[in-house]
Protein backbone atom coordinates (compact mmCIF):
# COMPACT_ATOMS: atom_id res chain seq x y z
CA UNK A 1 0.00 0.00 0.00
CA UNK A 2 2.57 2.33 1.07
CA UNK A 3 4.61 1.32 -2.47
CA UNK A 4 0.74 2.12 -3.94
CA UNK A 5 0.53 5.18 -2.18
CA UNK A 6 3.72 6.84 -3.15
CA UNK A 7 2.47 5.86 -6.89
CA UNK A 8 -0.50 7.54 -6.32
CA UNK A 9 1.45 10.53 -4.68
CA UNK A 10 3.90 10.84 -7.64
CA UNK A 11 1.30 10.71 -9.89
CA UNK A 12 -1.07 13.43 -8.22
CA UNK A 13 2.66 15.49 -7.59
CA UNK A 14 3.42 15.40 -11.50
CA UNK A 15 -0.24 16.23 -12.51
CA UNK A 16 -0.23 19.02 -10.14
CA UNK A 17 2.81 20.09 -10.89
CA UNK A 18 1.28 19.78 -15.15
CA UNK A 19 -1.23 21.96 -14.27
CA UNK A 20 0.51 24.44 -12.66
CA UNK A 21 2.62 24.99 -15.60
CA UNK A 22 -0.24 24.43 -17.75
CA UNK A 23 -1.89 27.46 -15.61
CA UNK A 24 1.34 29.69 -15.85
CA UNK A 25 1.81 28.84 -19.54
CA UNK A 26 -1.90 29.91 -19.88
CA UNK A 27 -1.21 33.37 -18.07
CA UNK A 28 2.09 33.86 -19.97
CA UNK A 29 -0.20 33.38 -23.17
CA UNK A 30 -2.80 35.42 -22.55
CA UNK A 31 -0.04 38.47 -21.67
CA UNK A 32 1.31 37.88 -24.75
CA UNK A 33 -1.77 38.34 -27.02
CA UNK A 34 -3.71 40.58 -24.66
CA UNK A 35 -3.99 43.84 -26.11
CA UNK A 36 -2.16 47.04 -25.07
CA UNK A 37 -4.03 49.77 -23.62
CA UNK A 38 -5.70 51.35 -26.37
CA UNK A 39 -3.68 54.31 -27.12
CA UNK A 40 -5.48 57.29 -28.95
CA UNK A 41 -4.87 57.44 -32.38
CA UNK A 42 -3.49 60.47 -34.01
CA UNK A 43 -5.42 62.01 -36.48
CA UNK A 44 -3.97 61.30 -40.12
CA UNK A 45 -3.34 65.09 -41.68
CA UNK A 46 -4.11 64.76 -45.23
CA UNK A 47 -2.77 67.11 -48.40
CA UNK A 48 -3.67 71.05 -49.02
CA UNK A 49 -4.23 71.44 -53.12
CA UNK A 50 -2.92 75.43 -53.95
CA UNK A 51 -4.94 74.97 -57.60
CA UNK A 52 -4.02 78.47 -59.40
CA UNK A 53 -7.03 78.90 -61.96
CA UNK A 54 -5.81 82.16 -63.42
CA UNK A 55 -3.48 85.48 -62.26
CA UNK A 56 -0.45 83.10 -63.24
CA UNK A 57 1.28 83.75 -66.35
CA UNK A 58 -0.33 86.46 -68.00
CA UNK A 59 -1.51 89.40 -65.82
CA UNK A 60 -5.38 89.69 -64.47
CA UNK A 61 -7.97 86.96 -64.33
CA UNK A 62 -6.54 86.54 -60.47
CA UNK A 63 -8.13 82.99 -58.98
CA UNK A 64 -6.41 80.23 -56.53
CA UNK A 65 -8.08 77.67 -55.49
CA UNK A 66 -7.64 75.78 -51.55
CA UNK A 67 -8.91 72.32 -51.23
CA UNK A 68 -8.76 70.01 -47.95
CA UNK A 69 -10.52 66.74 -47.42
CA UNK A 70 -14.20 67.76 -48.34
CA UNK A 71 -13.33 71.72 -48.29
CA UNK A 72 -12.84 74.36 -50.56
CA UNK A 73 -12.06 77.92 -50.40
CA UNK A 74 -11.50 80.22 -53.16
CA UNK A 75 -9.13 83.24 -53.44
CA UNK A 76 -10.11 86.63 -55.81
CA UNK A 77 -11.99 85.85 -58.67
CA UNK A 78 -10.81 88.52 -61.52
CA UNK A 79 -11.24 89.51 -65.12
CA UNK A 80 -8.87 90.09 -68.17
CA UNK A 81 -9.00 92.16 -70.45
CA UNK A 82 -9.41 91.20 -73.94
CA UNK A 83 -6.45 91.33 -77.12
CA UNK A 84 -6.10 92.14 -80.02
CA UNK A 85 -6.90 88.01 -81.41
CA UNK A 86 -10.27 88.23 -79.43
CA UNK A 87 -12.73 90.10 -82.04
CA UNK A 88 -16.12 91.19 -80.06
CA UNK A 89 -15.00 90.36 -76.43
CA UNK A 90 -15.49 92.44 -73.92
CA UNK A 91 -13.96 90.43 -71.12
CA UNK A 92 -12.17 87.50 -70.07
CA UNK A 93 -12.73 85.22 -66.93
CA UNK A 94 -11.00 81.92 -65.75
CA UNK A 95 -12.56 78.44 -66.22
CA UNK A 96 -15.23 77.32 -63.34
CA UNK A 97 -15.55 73.97 -64.51
CA UNK A 98 -13.75 72.43 -61.23
CA UNK A 99 -15.61 74.42 -58.88
CA UNK A 100 -18.64 73.71 -60.36
CA UNK A 101 -17.93 70.27 -60.47
CA UNK A 102 -17.17 70.23 -56.86
CA UNK A 103 -19.70 72.88 -55.80
CA UNK A 104 -20.24 71.10 -52.51
CA UNK A 105 -17.35 71.09 -50.95
CA UNK A 106 -16.90 75.04 -52.11
CA UNK A 107 -17.26 76.85 -47.98
CA UNK A 108 -16.55 80.79 -49.52
CA UNK A 109 -15.08 83.31 -51.60
CA UNK A 110 -12.50 85.20 -50.38
CA UNK A 111 -11.42 88.90 -52.02
CA UNK A 112 -8.44 90.69 -51.25
CA UNK A 113 -9.43 93.83 -52.72
CA UNK A 114 -11.64 95.36 -55.28
CA UNK A 115 -9.97 95.61 -58.61
CA UNK A 116 -11.71 94.38 -61.83
CA UNK A 117 -8.73 92.01 -62.09
CA UNK A 118 -9.70 90.42 -58.79
CA UNK A 119 -13.56 90.70 -58.13
CA UNK A 120 -14.80 91.33 -62.04
CA UNK A 121 -15.37 87.48 -62.50
CA UNK A 122 -17.60 87.32 -58.88
CA UNK A 123 -20.90 87.49 -60.80
CA UNK A 124 -20.53 85.28 -63.31
CA UNK A 125 -19.03 82.85 -61.20
CA UNK A 126 -22.03 82.83 -58.44
CA UNK A 127 -24.42 82.45 -61.03
CA UNK A 128 -22.74 78.62 -61.15
CA UNK A 129 -21.17 78.63 -57.87
CA UNK A 130 -23.45 80.40 -54.93
CA UNK A 131 -21.00 80.50 -51.95
CA UNK A 132 -20.81 83.05 -49.18
CA UNK A 133 -18.40 85.93 -50.21
CA UNK A 134 -15.99 87.26 -47.76
CA UNK A 135 -14.04 90.76 -48.26
CA UNK A 136 -13.77 94.34 -46.63
CA UNK A 137 -16.21 97.04 -46.77
CA UNK A 138 -15.22 98.67 -49.85
CA UNK A 139 -14.46 95.91 -51.94
CA UNK A 140 -17.86 94.27 -51.37
CA UNK A 141 -19.80 97.85 -51.90
CA UNK A 142 -17.76 97.80 -55.10
CA UNK A 143 -18.96 94.27 -55.76
CA UNK A 144 -22.65 94.58 -54.67
CA UNK A 145 -22.94 97.68 -57.58
CA UNK A 146 -21.46 94.58 -59.67
CA UNK A 147 -23.69 92.01 -58.51
CA UNK A 148 -26.84 94.49 -58.93
CA UNK A 149 -25.33 94.89 -62.71
CA UNK A 150 -26.28 90.96 -63.00
CA UNK A 151 -29.47 91.18 -60.94
CA UNK A 152 -27.72 88.86 -58.74
CA UNK A 153 -29.26 88.97 -55.28
CA UNK A 154 -27.76 87.28 -52.50
CA UNK A 155 -27.47 87.93 -48.88
CA UNK A 156 -24.49 86.38 -48.78
CA UNK A 157 -21.93 89.14 -48.31
CA UNK A 158 -20.09 89.12 -45.23
CA UNK A 159 -17.54 92.34 -44.00
CA UNK A 160 -14.47 91.47 -42.79
CA UNK A 161 -11.65 93.85 -40.91
CA UNK A 162 -7.87 93.32 -40.95
CA UNK A 163 -7.30 91.57 -37.49
CA UNK A 164 -10.17 89.42 -38.10
CA UNK A 165 -10.31 85.73 -38.24
CA UNK A 166 -12.63 83.56 -39.85
CA UNK A 167 -13.39 79.98 -40.26
CA UNK A 168 -14.50 78.49 -43.56
CA UNK A 169 -14.77 74.37 -43.36
CA UNK A 170 -10.66 73.18 -42.39
CA UNK A 171 -9.02 76.75 -43.18
CA UNK A 172 -9.32 79.53 -40.56
CA UNK A 173 -8.58 82.62 -42.78
CA UNK A 174 -6.87 85.61 -41.02
CA UNK A 175 -6.91 89.74 -42.32
CA UNK A 176 -3.85 91.30 -42.56
CA UNK A 177 -4.15 95.51 -43.48
CA UNK A 178 -1.55 96.11 -46.90
CA UNK A 179 -1.34 99.10 -49.01
CA UNK A 180 -2.37 99.54 -52.54
CA UNK A 181 -3.78 101.80 -54.79
CA UNK A 182 -7.07 101.20 -53.49
CA UNK A 183 -8.45 101.12 -49.90
CA UNK A 184 -9.58 97.71 -48.18
CA UNK A 185 -6.62 95.89 -49.36
CA UNK A 186 -5.99 93.10 -47.22
CA UNK A 187 -3.64 90.15 -47.36
CA UNK A 188 -4.49 86.56 -45.92
CA UNK A 189 -2.85 84.34 -43.47
CA UNK A 190 -4.68 80.70 -44.29
CA UNK A 191 -4.09 78.37 -41.55
CA UNK A 192 -4.29 74.53 -42.86
CA UNK A 193 -3.95 71.38 -41.24
CA UNK A 194 -0.50 71.16 -42.83
CA UNK A 195 0.32 74.75 -42.31
CA UNK A 196 0.07 78.17 -42.22
CA UNK A 197 -0.19 79.89 -45.87
CA UNK A 198 0.52 83.57 -46.55
CA UNK A 199 -1.44 85.24 -49.24
CA UNK A 200 -0.03 88.72 -49.93
CA UNK A 201 -2.69 89.79 -52.67
CA UNK A 202 -1.50 93.14 -54.49
CA UNK A 203 0.27 94.99 -52.01
CA UNK A 204 3.05 97.60 -51.81
CA UNK A 205 5.05 99.15 -48.85
CA UNK A 206 3.69 103.13 -47.79
CA UNK A 207 4.65 104.52 -45.31
CA UNK A 208 2.78 107.61 -45.95
CA UNK A 209 -0.29 106.35 -47.21
CA UNK A 210 -3.61 108.34 -48.65
CA UNK A 211 -5.88 106.68 -46.23
CA UNK A 212 -2.98 107.31 -43.46
CA UNK A 213 -2.82 103.67 -42.31
CA UNK A 214 0.71 102.06 -43.52
CA UNK A 215 1.00 98.16 -44.09
CA UNK A 216 0.60 95.95 -40.95
CA UNK A 217 4.68 94.59 -41.12
CA UNK A 218 4.58 93.89 -37.39
CA UNK A 219 1.98 90.79 -37.97
CA UNK A 220 3.96 89.51 -41.37
CA UNK A 221 6.82 89.41 -38.53
CA UNK A 222 5.13 87.65 -35.94
CA UNK A 223 3.34 85.17 -37.86
CA UNK A 224 7.60 84.55 -39.50
CA UNK A 225 8.20 83.94 -35.83
CA UNK A 226 5.52 81.57 -35.37
CA UNK A 227 6.52 79.54 -38.16
CA UNK A 228 4.88 80.34 -42.33
CA UNK A 229 4.85 76.93 -44.20
CA UNK A 230 4.17 78.74 -47.98
CA UNK A 231 4.76 82.58 -48.90
CA UNK A 232 2.15 83.25 -52.33
CA UNK A 233 3.32 86.73 -53.11
CA UNK A 234 2.49 89.73 -55.71
CA UNK A 235 5.38 89.89 -58.15
CA UNK A 236 3.98 92.49 -60.25
CA UNK A 237 6.91 94.75 -60.12
CA UNK A 238 9.36 91.86 -59.39
CA UNK A 239 11.98 92.58 -62.21
CA UNK A 240 11.96 96.56 -60.73
CA UNK A 241 14.74 97.46 -58.38
CA UNK A 242 14.37 100.09 -55.86
CA UNK A 243 10.62 100.59 -53.78
CA UNK A 244 7.34 101.86 -55.03
CA UNK A 245 7.26 105.27 -54.35
CA UNK A 246 4.58 106.47 -51.85
CA UNK A 247 1.20 107.61 -53.16
CA UNK A 248 1.43 111.13 -51.39
CA UNK A 249 4.13 111.95 -53.67
CA UNK A 250 1.73 112.46 -56.58
CA UNK A 251 0.14 115.64 -54.47
CA UNK A 252 2.63 117.98 -55.87
CA UNK A 253 2.68 116.94 -59.23
CA UNK A 254 -1.32 117.28 -59.43
CA UNK A 255 -1.79 120.63 -57.52
CA UNK A 256 0.93 122.30 -60.37
CA UNK A 257 -0.91 120.50 -63.58
CA UNK A 258 -4.05 121.80 -61.69
CA UNK A 259 -2.85 125.19 -60.89
CA UNK A 260 -0.90 126.41 -63.65
CA UNK A 261 -2.31 125.31 -66.31
CA UNK A 262 -4.77 127.93 -68.42
CA UNK A 263 -6.09 124.65 -70.27
CA UNK A 264 -9.51 121.96 -69.69
CA UNK A 265 -7.65 119.08 -67.93
CA UNK A 266 -8.89 115.57 -68.24
CA UNK A 267 -7.69 113.25 -66.41
CA UNK A 268 -7.98 109.50 -67.15
CA UNK A 269 -7.11 107.00 -64.48
CA UNK A 270 -8.33 103.14 -63.03
CA UNK A 271 -12.09 103.68 -62.38
CA UNK A 272 -11.12 101.67 -58.75
CA UNK A 273 -8.24 103.53 -57.77
CA UNK A 274 -10.16 105.84 -55.16
CA UNK A 275 -6.65 106.85 -53.67
CA UNK A 276 -5.63 109.02 -57.16
CA UNK A 277 -9.38 109.96 -57.49
CA UNK A 278 -9.17 111.68 -53.79
CA UNK A 279 -6.12 113.28 -55.07
CA UNK A 280 -7.30 114.96 -58.26
CA UNK A 281 -10.62 116.23 -56.37
CA UNK A 282 -8.19 117.67 -53.65
CA UNK A 283 -6.07 119.36 -56.07
CA UNK A 284 -8.96 120.83 -58.10
CA UNK A 285 -10.73 122.20 -54.81
CA UNK A 286 -7.34 124.13 -53.63
CA UNK A 287 -7.83 125.18 -57.84
CA UNK A 288 -11.14 126.13 -57.77
CA UNK A 289 -11.77 123.69 -60.41
CA UNK A 290 -15.23 121.79 -61.26
CA UNK A 291 -14.74 118.21 -61.48
CA UNK A 292 -17.62 116.37 -63.87
CA UNK A 293 -16.96 112.82 -64.55
CA UNK A 294 -17.33 110.07 -67.18
CA UNK A 295 -17.68 106.40 -67.59
CA UNK A 296 -20.09 104.30 -65.99
CA UNK A 297 -16.96 101.82 -64.07
CA UNK A 298 -15.89 105.14 -62.75
CA UNK A 299 -19.44 106.47 -61.32
CA UNK A 300 -20.54 103.63 -59.76
CA UNK A 301 -17.29 102.79 -57.99
CA UNK A 302 -17.21 106.69 -56.57
CA UNK A 303 -20.83 106.32 -55.55
CA UNK A 304 -19.82 103.34 -53.23
CA UNK A 305 -16.73 105.08 -52.26
CA UNK A 306 -18.71 107.90 -51.04
CA UNK A 307 -21.67 106.42 -49.75
CA UNK A 308 -18.95 104.05 -47.51
CA UNK A 309 -17.16 107.34 -46.36
CA UNK A 310 -14.25 106.27 -48.11
CA UNK A 311 -13.44 109.33 -50.43
CA UNK A 312 -14.01 113.25 -49.26
CA UNK A 313 -16.28 115.53 -51.69
CA UNK A 314 -15.87 119.01 -50.64
CA UNK A 315 -19.53 120.22 -51.25
CA UNK A 316 -20.49 122.21 -54.94
CA UNK A 317 -17.15 120.55 -56.29
CA UNK A 318 -19.08 118.16 -58.93
CA UNK A 319 -20.79 118.74 -61.63
CA UNK A 320 -22.56 117.05 -63.81
CA UNK A 321 -20.69 116.07 -67.17
CA UNK A 322 -23.82 117.84 -69.62
CA UNK A 323 -23.13 121.49 -67.26
CA UNK A 324 -18.94 121.54 -69.00
CA UNK A 325 -20.34 123.94 -71.44
CA UNK A 326 -21.04 126.05 -68.83
CA UNK A 327 -17.40 126.74 -67.21
CA UNK A 328 -14.57 128.57 -68.92
CA UNK A 329 -11.66 125.58 -69.69
CA UNK A 330 -9.29 126.76 -66.95
CA UNK A 331 -12.06 126.35 -64.54
CA UNK A 332 -12.69 123.20 -64.99
CA UNK A 333 -11.58 119.17 -65.23
CA UNK A 334 -12.74 115.80 -66.47
CA UNK A 335 -12.13 112.79 -64.31
CA UNK A 336 -12.76 109.88 -67.35
CA UNK A 337 -12.25 106.20 -67.33
CA UNK A 338 -10.05 104.66 -70.94
CA UNK A 339 -6.28 104.99 -69.58
CA UNK A 340 -5.59 101.15 -71.18
CA UNK A 341 -7.19 102.50 -74.13
CA UNK A 342 -9.82 100.30 -73.94
CA UNK A 343 -12.61 100.63 -76.82
CA UNK A 344 -15.64 102.43 -76.40
CA UNK A 345 -14.34 103.41 -72.88
CA UNK A 346 -15.18 107.56 -72.52
CA UNK A 347 -11.50 108.43 -73.26
CA UNK A 348 -11.90 106.42 -76.06
CA UNK A 349 -14.59 107.73 -77.41
CA UNK A 350 -12.98 111.57 -76.93
CA UNK A 351 -10.39 110.79 -79.14
CA UNK A 352 -12.17 109.65 -81.77
CA UNK A 353 -15.01 112.75 -81.69
CA UNK A 354 -17.30 110.20 -80.50
CA UNK A 355 -18.57 111.43 -76.65
CA UNK A 356 -21.86 112.93 -77.00
CA UNK A 357 -20.80 115.78 -74.17
CA UNK A 358 -17.13 116.17 -74.54
CA UNK A 359 -15.27 117.46 -77.44
CA UNK A 360 -11.72 118.12 -77.75
CA UNK A 361 -9.14 120.59 -79.01
CA UNK A 362 -6.16 122.23 -78.39
CA UNK A 363 -7.25 123.74 -75.31
CA UNK A 364 -7.45 120.65 -73.44
CA UNK A 365 -4.84 119.12 -71.92
CA UNK A 366 -5.09 115.15 -71.07
CA UNK A 367 -3.53 113.49 -68.56
CA UNK A 368 -3.13 109.88 -68.22
CA UNK A 369 -2.25 108.82 -64.67
CA UNK A 370 -1.81 105.63 -64.73
CA UNK A 371 0.46 102.64 -65.88
CA UNK A 372 0.02 100.56 -69.28
CA UNK A 373 -1.04 97.25 -68.51
CA UNK A 374 1.17 94.59 -70.23
CA UNK A 375 -0.45 93.45 -73.49
CA UNK A 376 -2.08 97.06 -73.80
CA UNK A 377 0.40 99.40 -75.45
CA UNK A 378 -1.16 99.34 -78.72
CA UNK A 379 -4.33 100.57 -77.36
CA UNK A 380 -2.79 103.26 -75.84
CA UNK A 381 -0.81 104.65 -77.75
CA UNK A 382 -3.85 104.59 -80.70
CA UNK A 383 -5.44 106.87 -78.39
CA UNK A 384 -2.34 109.26 -77.85
CA UNK A 385 -1.83 109.38 -81.45
CA UNK A 386 -5.62 110.49 -82.00
CA UNK A 387 -5.11 112.91 -79.07
CA UNK A 388 -2.22 114.34 -81.18
CA UNK A 389 -3.54 114.52 -84.28
CA UNK A 390 -6.90 116.91 -82.46
CA UNK A 391 -3.60 119.18 -81.23
CA UNK A 392 -4.25 117.91 -77.74
CA UNK A 393 -1.29 117.67 -75.33
CA UNK A 394 -0.59 114.27 -73.72
CA UNK A 395 1.37 114.41 -70.54
CA UNK A 396 1.75 110.49 -69.17
CA UNK A 397 3.97 108.91 -66.12
CA UNK A 398 6.80 108.79 -68.87
CA UNK A 399 6.76 112.55 -69.20
CA UNK A 400 6.11 113.56 -65.67
CA UNK A 401 5.37 112.13 -62.19
CA UNK A 402 1.24 111.40 -62.37
CA UNK A 403 1.29 107.76 -61.25
CA UNK A 404 2.88 105.39 -59.12
CA UNK A 405 2.48 101.76 -58.74
CA UNK A 406 0.29 99.68 -56.45
CA UNK A 407 2.69 97.14 -56.11
CA UNK A 408 5.54 96.03 -54.29
CA UNK A 409 9.38 96.67 -56.33
CA UNK A 410 12.42 94.48 -55.36
CA UNK A 411 13.29 95.75 -51.91
CA UNK A 412 9.98 96.01 -50.61
CA UNK A 413 9.49 92.17 -52.06
CA UNK A 414 12.75 91.67 -49.79
CA UNK A 415 11.13 93.21 -46.69
CA UNK A 416 8.59 90.74 -46.53
CA UNK A 417 10.11 87.57 -47.55
CA UNK A 418 12.86 88.43 -44.65
CA UNK A 419 9.72 88.98 -41.97
CA UNK A 420 7.78 85.92 -43.64
CA UNK A 421 11.03 83.80 -43.46
CA UNK A 422 8.22 80.67 -44.92
CA UNK A 423 10.18 77.16 -45.56
CA UNK A 424 8.40 77.24 -49.71
CA UNK A 425 7.75 80.13 -51.90
CA UNK A 426 5.19 80.63 -55.01
CA UNK A 427 5.62 83.68 -56.91
CA UNK A 428 1.45 85.26 -57.72
CA UNK A 429 0.60 87.79 -60.00
CA UNK A 430 2.06 88.31 -63.20
CA UNK A 431 3.39 87.32 -66.40
CA UNK A 432 6.18 84.37 -66.36
CA UNK A 433 8.91 86.51 -66.62
CA UNK A 434 7.58 88.38 -63.26
CA UNK A 435 7.14 84.77 -61.85
CA UNK A 436 10.91 84.03 -62.77
CA UNK A 437 12.41 86.76 -61.64
CA UNK A 438 10.82 86.53 -58.22
CA UNK A 439 11.76 83.06 -57.78
CA UNK A 440 15.21 84.44 -58.21
CA UNK A 441 14.84 86.92 -55.66
CA UNK A 442 13.75 84.27 -53.06
CA UNK A 443 16.35 82.28 -53.89
CA UNK A 444 19.43 84.82 -53.21
CA UNK A 445 17.28 85.34 -50.04
CA UNK A 446 18.30 81.81 -48.81
CA UNK A 447 14.96 80.10 -49.76
CA UNK A 448 16.25 76.58 -51.24
CA UNK A 449 15.72 75.98 -55.28
CA UNK A 450 13.38 72.90 -54.27
CA UNK A 451 11.02 74.72 -52.15
CA UNK A 452 10.28 77.02 -55.12
CA UNK A 453 7.40 76.13 -57.22
CA UNK A 454 6.57 78.39 -60.75
CA UNK A 455 2.58 77.87 -60.63
CA UNK A 456 1.40 76.91 -63.60
CA UNK A 457 -2.56 77.60 -64.37
CA UNK A 458 -4.31 74.31 -63.26
CA UNK A 459 -1.77 72.48 -62.28
CA UNK A 460 -2.06 71.35 -58.43
CA UNK A 461 0.35 72.22 -55.90
CA UNK A 462 0.43 69.69 -53.08
CA UNK A 463 1.60 70.95 -49.97
CA UNK A 464 2.00 68.31 -46.56
CA UNK A 465 4.21 68.16 -43.68
CA UNK A 466 7.09 67.83 -45.72
CA UNK A 467 6.34 70.59 -47.95
CA UNK A 468 5.41 71.70 -51.53
CA UNK A 469 5.26 69.48 -55.07
CA UNK A 470 3.70 68.99 -57.45
CA UNK A 471 -0.08 66.89 -58.19
CA UNK A 472 -2.41 66.70 -61.03
CA UNK A 473 -3.76 68.69 -63.57
CA UNK A 474 -7.63 70.12 -63.12
CA UNK A 475 -9.49 71.72 -65.82
CA UNK A 476 -8.73 75.42 -66.41
CA UNK A 477 -8.91 77.85 -69.34
CA UNK A 478 -10.11 81.42 -70.30
CA UNK A 479 -14.04 81.59 -70.97
CA UNK A 480 -14.71 85.11 -73.33
CA UNK A 481 -17.59 87.03 -72.74
CA UNK A 482 -19.19 89.44 -75.15
CA UNK A 483 -21.82 92.06 -74.93
CA UNK A 484 -24.73 89.71 -74.33
CA UNK A 485 -23.31 88.38 -71.23
CA UNK A 486 -23.86 85.03 -72.10
CA UNK A 487 -22.42 81.63 -70.95
CA UNK A 488 -18.84 82.63 -73.14
CA UNK A 489 -17.64 83.02 -76.79
CA UNK A 490 -16.75 79.29 -78.13
CA UNK A 491 -13.08 78.98 -79.55
CA UNK A 492 -14.74 77.92 -82.39
CA UNK A 493 -16.85 81.14 -82.62
CA UNK A 494 -13.67 83.10 -82.28
CA UNK A 495 -11.59 81.28 -84.81
CA UNK A 496 -14.12 82.53 -87.06
CA UNK A 497 -14.39 86.48 -86.38
CA UNK A 498 -10.92 85.88 -86.74
CA UNK A 499 -10.84 83.95 -89.82
CA UNK A 500 -13.80 86.41 -90.86
CA UNK A 501 -11.61 89.80 -89.82
CA UNK A 502 -8.36 87.65 -91.89
CA UNK A 503 -9.67 86.29 -94.75
CA UNK A 504 -13.53 87.19 -95.18
CA UNK A 505 -16.41 84.77 -96.25
CA UNK A 506 -17.64 83.25 -99.53
CA UNK A 507 -21.22 82.70 -100.02
CA UNK A 508 -21.58 80.15 -102.51
CA UNK A 509 -25.70 79.46 -103.96
CA UNK A 510 -26.78 76.27 -106.15
CA UNK A 511 -30.37 74.83 -106.97
CA UNK A 512 -30.53 71.08 -107.97
CA UNK A 513 -33.73 69.04 -109.05
CA UNK A 514 -34.92 66.21 -107.47
CA UNK A 515 -34.11 63.93 -110.53
CA UNK A 516 -30.43 64.84 -109.79
CA UNK A 517 -29.65 67.58 -112.46
CA UNK A 518 -28.18 71.19 -111.42
CA UNK A 519 -31.20 74.03 -112.11
CA UNK A 520 -29.19 76.83 -110.84
CA UNK A 521 -25.61 77.12 -111.14
CA UNK A 522 -23.50 77.81 -108.48
CA UNK A 523 -22.96 81.56 -108.11
CA UNK A 524 -20.12 83.39 -105.39
CA UNK A 525 -20.69 86.44 -103.52
CA UNK A 526 -17.34 87.52 -101.92
CA UNK A 527 -17.58 89.95 -98.78
CA UNK A 528 -14.44 90.53 -97.40
CA UNK A 529 -12.32 87.81 -99.15
CA UNK A 530 -11.72 89.75 -102.71
CA UNK A 531 -12.64 92.84 -104.36
CA UNK A 532 -14.95 91.43 -106.34
CA UNK A 533 -14.19 94.04 -109.65
CA UNK A 534 -10.99 93.31 -109.88
CA UNK A 535 -10.75 89.58 -109.60
CA UNK A 536 -13.81 88.94 -111.85
CA UNK A 537 -11.88 85.74 -113.06
CA UNK A 538 -10.46 84.26 -109.82
CA UNK A 539 -14.47 83.92 -109.02
CA UNK A 540 -15.61 82.73 -112.10
CA UNK A 541 -12.86 80.07 -111.98
CA UNK A 542 -14.08 79.19 -108.15
CA UNK A 543 -17.63 79.24 -109.74
CA UNK A 544 -16.29 76.59 -112.30
CA UNK A 545 -14.78 74.32 -109.77
CA UNK A 546 -18.10 74.70 -107.40
CA UNK A 547 -19.75 73.17 -110.94
CA UNK A 548 -17.39 70.30 -111.17
CA UNK A 549 -17.71 69.59 -107.60
CA UNK A 550 -21.59 69.55 -107.39
CA UNK A 551 -21.57 67.52 -110.76
CA UNK A 552 -19.65 64.93 -109.07
CA UNK A 553 -21.42 64.09 -105.94
CA UNK A 554 -24.87 64.14 -107.95
CA UNK A 555 -22.94 61.50 -110.53
CA UNK A 556 -22.83 59.69 -106.99
CA UNK A 557 -25.94 59.59 -106.54
CA UNK A 558 -26.14 62.08 -103.69
CA UNK A 559 -29.30 64.12 -104.21
CA UNK A 560 -29.60 65.83 -100.56
CA UNK A 561 -29.58 69.42 -100.55
CA UNK A 562 -28.13 68.87 -96.96
CA UNK A 563 -25.41 66.67 -97.83
CA UNK A 564 -24.62 68.20 -101.07
CA UNK A 565 -23.93 71.28 -99.16
CA UNK A 566 -22.04 70.33 -96.54
CA UNK A 567 -19.59 67.99 -99.57
CA UNK A 568 -19.40 71.33 -101.50
CA UNK A 569 -18.53 72.79 -98.46
CA UNK A 570 -15.38 70.66 -97.83
CA UNK A 571 -14.29 70.49 -101.20
CA UNK A 572 -14.39 74.65 -101.89
CA UNK A 573 -12.39 74.93 -98.94
CA UNK A 574 -9.49 72.96 -100.33
CA UNK A 575 -9.48 74.38 -103.90
CA UNK A 576 -10.13 78.09 -102.82
CA UNK A 577 -7.25 77.34 -100.24
CA UNK A 578 -4.69 75.77 -103.09
CA UNK A 579 -5.45 78.85 -105.62
CA UNK A 580 -5.27 81.49 -102.89
CA UNK A 581 -3.40 80.17 -100.19
CA UNK A 582 -6.28 81.84 -97.83
CA UNK A 583 -8.74 80.32 -95.87
CA UNK A 584 -12.04 82.29 -95.92
CA UNK A 585 -15.16 80.89 -94.25
CA UNK A 586 -17.70 79.43 -96.80
CA UNK A 587 -20.73 79.12 -96.71
CA UNK A 588 -22.88 76.96 -98.66
CA UNK A 589 -26.42 76.83 -99.92
CA UNK A 590 -27.84 74.10 -102.14
CA UNK A 591 -32.07 73.91 -102.57
CA UNK A 592 -33.82 72.21 -104.42
CA UNK A 593 -35.96 73.18 -107.39
CA UNK A 594 -39.17 71.15 -109.15
CA UNK A 595 -39.09 72.13 -112.98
Amino acid sequence: MKKKNNIEEIIEKKKAKKEKNAAKNGENLVEKIAPKAKQPEKKKIGTVKIIPLGGVDGIGMNMTAFEYGDDIIVVDCGIAFPGEDMPGVDVVIPDFTYLVKNFHKVRGLVLTHGHEDHIGGVPYLLKKVPCEVYGTRLTLGILDGKLAEHNIRTNDLFEVRPGEMITLGAFDVEFIHVNHSMPGAVALCITTPCGRIVHTGDFKIDFTPIDTTPIDLARFAELGRKGVKVLMCDSTNAERPGYTPSESTLNASFDRILSDDKRRVVIATFSSNVHRVQQILAACAKAERKVALTGRSLQNVLRAAQQLGYINIPDGLMIDISECKYFPPEKLAIITTGSQGEPMSALYRMAFGAHPMVSLSTSDLVVLSASCVPGNEKLVTKIINELYKLGVEVITDRTDDVHVSGHACREELKVLHSLVKADSFIPLHGEYKHLVAHANLAKSLGTKPQNILLPENGRIIEMDRRGIHWGDTVEWGRVMIDSAGGEGVESAVLRDRVNLAESGVLFITAGVTPEGEIAVMPEIVSRGFVYVKENEELLRYLADMARKFLQKSLSKGISDPGTLGARLKDDMFNAVYQKTKRKPIIVTLVTEVNM
